[in-house]
């Protein structure tokens, strides 16, 4: 299909369906540090600026993607629900579908947004959708599925074709080989930025990769290594466990800082969910009826459900749609990353020590190894700048 890729980042979810047979024909993205990715990346493809503008999308266009702007759906973010100034813009698609219906249309969210006020967000997009006579399917997916991240986010699919959009996102389920935790054996992630009501524990993986600020502080996960060594990854890595080629988010430092690659990744739709997506769109399975429940009364919405035209359905289905082989964490990562600072350390084992979480036996004194060390190799980095002073 055709399709037409808004709120486009660094074109995760174009990239992905472009490896399924897909063919991206517009972008656009308003961020310079994004669009400069997209201009050396997919310089083929017109990328506009500002969704505000855009008139009406290009007439062979079938297939509509976008992964809308998710601060204010976030758990990290304001909560100011589907309606938030930013959030608010995935009702730009709705004016673009009052032009022309086309024919397929994929959202992806964070899936905080199933629950954020009640589910008021997830709400506004079924009965808008409903509404202009489109079918839909969602599902949380988890990019561990592909990749040693875990991530999970929401996929939208909505038609107004006779194919039912469950038999795109509905029908592979695989059993997870997850890893238990062992720091002996398994490199284990982690956020050193909490601590105190959450860990985001990964073992042989990493906890999602978050955006950062949008000024370009980065906050990257640390991952406590069987050696004891702590490191959060290079960005180069980072990329990869969003399933991109390593320095694909490069051409953002002619425009800006080099850190904010970091966001730029965080802010991604990982590669091989969306090629996963795109090979069902281009070949449909086949939707079992028995995986249909009752809706939740609670107002919130369950992981996955779908609407056949008459009548909504939770779907019973988890957040696996594949389980791809994959190396270790530890052999996965190519590169050395930057060893967790003093101050980072320290701050991390202080909340720690004063939180009520339950850590993994001997995890605490790994990590109060390791900041011995990199204040045994401060202290002699130091020692030998007094000496060559003097």
């Amino acid at each position: 299909m055709k399709v037409a890729g808004l709120f486009a980042g660094i074109g995760g979810l174009e990239r992905g369906l472009a490896a399924a047979g897909h063919e991206p024909s517009l972008l656009c993205e308003i961020w310079e540090p994004a669009r400069a990715v997209l201009a050396a990346r997919m310089p083929d493809v017109p990328c506009k600026r500002d969704v505000r503008e855009l008139r009406s999308l290009p007439r062979e266009t079938e297939l509509l993607t976008g992964g809308f702007p998710c601060q204010d759906l976030s758990q990290a973010g304001r909560t100011a629900g589907i309606g938030g100034a930013r959030s608010g813009l995935v009702g730009e698609i709705f004016r673009l579908l009052d032009r022309r219906r086309v024919p397929w249309v994929v959202l992806e969210n964070v899936s905080f947004m199933l629950q954020l006020d009640k589910g008021s967000g997830m709400r506004t997009l079924v009965e808008a959708f409903e509404e202009l006579g489109y079918r839909w399917a969602y599902r949380v997916v988890n990019s561990l599925s592909f990749l040693p991240q875990r991530r999970e986010r929401v996929l939208f699919v909505a038609t107004t074709t006779e194919v039912d959009p469950a038999s795109v996102v509905l029908t592979d389920e695989a059993e997870p080989a997850l890893a238990s935790t062992d720091l002996n054996a398994r490199a284990h992630g982690f956020y050193w930025t909490e601590g105190v009501r959450g860990l985001g524990w990964a073992p042989d993986s990493i906890p999602t990769l978050k955006n950062g600020s949008t000024v370009g502080i980065a906050s990257p996960p640390a991952i406590l290594l069987p050696s004891g060594d702590v490191i959060t990854p290079d960005v180069r890595d980072a990329e990869r466990l969003q399933g991109f080629p390593e320095n694909w988010t490069s051409p953002a430092e002619e425009v800006s800082r080099t850190s904010i690659r970091w966001s730029l990744v965080g802010n991604a739709v990982t590669v091989p969910v969306a090629k996963w997506l795109g090979s069902r769109l281009a070949r449909p399975g086949v939707y079992e009826l028995g995986r249909d429940c009752e809706l939740p009364l609670n107002g919130r919405w369950p992981k996955a459900a779908r609407f056949d035209g008459r009548r909504r359905h939770a779907v019973h289905i988890n957040a696996y749609p594949k389980w791809e082989k994959r190396s270790s964490l530890t052999t996965f990562l190519r590169y050395d990353g930057k060893p967790l600072s003093v101050r980072a350390t320290r701050g991390f084992l202080l909340r720690t020590e004063r939180a009520k979480l339950r850590f993994a036996d001997g995890f605490q004194d790994r990590l109060r190894e390791h900041l011995a060390r990199m204040e045994l190799h401060a202290n002699s980095s130091n020692g030998n700048f007094a000496v060559a002073a003097e």
